[in-house]
């Protein structure tokens, strides 16, 4: 079912592009990491958007209203339509058939000459597009999907399904004209796939899970008078937070006065449970919730902020929006290897640390050099001046515009 949005009409010689995500613009994640991006790429093109939004969502009139708003004020065409999750196959099936109709609809109305697909089931519906009516495919992978799936323990491991998705990865990655991945580790592994090594394939262009730096800066908040630990955001599934509770257990041996802060809205009673368990006296925790216009905030409060990964191979692909926000306020990232291209910015650029091990050795090495970094004046600087070379907002709407010229031309 379509549901109704505001949809401008703005008659222009603009290039058509019809941007299509399987996330909701509802959700915070499609406000920060889609529309972000579309306000500033607006002036380039006429817009058209599909997402899907979850009934859920879609029942906040108020929120419903604001984003239609700040779309239509960009001249973008939002065209919503209903996610629907279970039971998954049939769901995903039905879903993909509706946001074929839709784009066949748009691109035929409109003349679109090029679909921007934000990952894989949005990406099938742009290769079959683009196969209907000879438009453009920007494939945006944001990941190695069925590699996560199985590393997050939801697929078997080279079962059926599993199968099925890579082979319309491949797919996908042969039929794009241009692909997306978010950091140049997947990109040098995305490369070396059989089927493309040694072939002339689509361009592969690097562009980072970016934060809007202008929000996310030093401020003007003053130093944390004890060392503060930051957390940020949810603690399932990929994070290891048990990691960083037994950093931060290492930070009270050498600073006894210092703090957790963990911003968290849905797990905090886990949260006090874990900590619990850790042997960490309540007293030494701080966990609060913030919406996400408050979180600059509540990041310029550490001394550090934690972003502990699950270093599986599916995470070579994986770029943290929080490191980005962490590194615009200035704020220093305890992270770890094999995560994305977070071992680079941390420990070849001094942006933070990255643990190589989780063992006692190594988190008392990377202790020490974390609370170094953050009694250093110059570490705020430091931090900002590398997000704002691999995470600025406004770098990557560049790049996303330079692509758009090349398959629009």
């Amino acid at each position: 079912m379509v549901m109704t949005a505001a949809s401008p009409a703005r008659p222009s010689r603009r290039p058509g592009v019809l941007y299509i995500s399987y996330d909701g613009m509802l959700e915070p994640l499609g406000q920060s990491q889609v529309i972000a991006y579309l306000e500033k790429l607006a002036g380039d093109a006429r817009l058209h958007l599909v997402s899907y939004e979850k009934p859920a969502d879609w029942a906040d009139l108020a929120k419903r209203k604001a984003i239609a708003a700040r779309l239509s004020s960009s001249g973008i065409s939002w065209h919503p339509l209903t996610y629907h999750k279970t039971p998954t196959v049939p769901a995903t099936l039905f879903d993909l058939g509706q946001g074929l109709a839709l784009g066949l609809w748009l691109t035929l109305r409109h003349n679109i000459r090029m679909v921007h697909a934000r990952s894989y089931v949005s990406a099938l519906i742009g290769w079959m597009l683009k196969l209907l009516t000879g438009s453009k495919l920007l494939f945006d992978m944001r990941g190695l999907w069925a590699d996560e799936r199985v590393d997050g323990g939801l697929w078997p491991a080279n079962g059926r399904v599993y199968r099925v998705v890579k082979r319309i990865e491949q797919t996908l990655l042969l039929g794009a004209d241009h692909i997306i991945t978010l950091t140049h580790a997947s990109k040098l592994v995305i490369e070396r796939f059989p089927y493309l090594a040694g072939t002339a394939h689509a361009p592969i262009t690097v562009i980072s899970t970016c934060a809007d730096l202008d929000r996310f800066s030093p401020g003007e908040a003053l130093k944390p008078k004890h060392f503060t630990l930051g957390y940020l955001g949810s603690i399932g599934t990929w994070y290891l937070f048990d990691e960083v509770l037994a950093c931060f257990r290492q930070i009270l041996e050498r600073r006894s006065d210092a703090r957790l802060l963990v911003v968290n809205r849905n797990e905090q009673e886990l949260v006090r449970e874990m900590a619990a368990a850790a042997g960490i006296d309540p007293a030494a925790i701080e966990i609060t919730a913030a919406d996400h216009a408050d979180v600059p905030a509540q990041i310029r409060r550490m001394s550090a902020g934690a972003a502990i990964i699950r270093p599986v191979f599916s995470k070579i692909a994986s770029a943290p929006t929080k490191l980005a926000e962490y590194l615009g306020c200035g704020v220093p990232c305890l992270g770890n290897v094999g995560v994305g291209d977070m071992e680079s910015i941390l420990e070849d650029e001094g942006a933070g640390v990255a643990l190589r091990a989780f063992s006692p050795a190594e988190r008392a090495r990377a202790v020490d050099r974390l609370l170094e970094l953050a009694d250093d004046p110059a570490t705020a600087a430091h931090c900002r001046a590398i997000a704002l070379r691999h995470f600025s907002l406004e770098g990557g709407a560049d790049s996303y515009r330079s692509i758009y010229r090349e398959l629009l031309a």
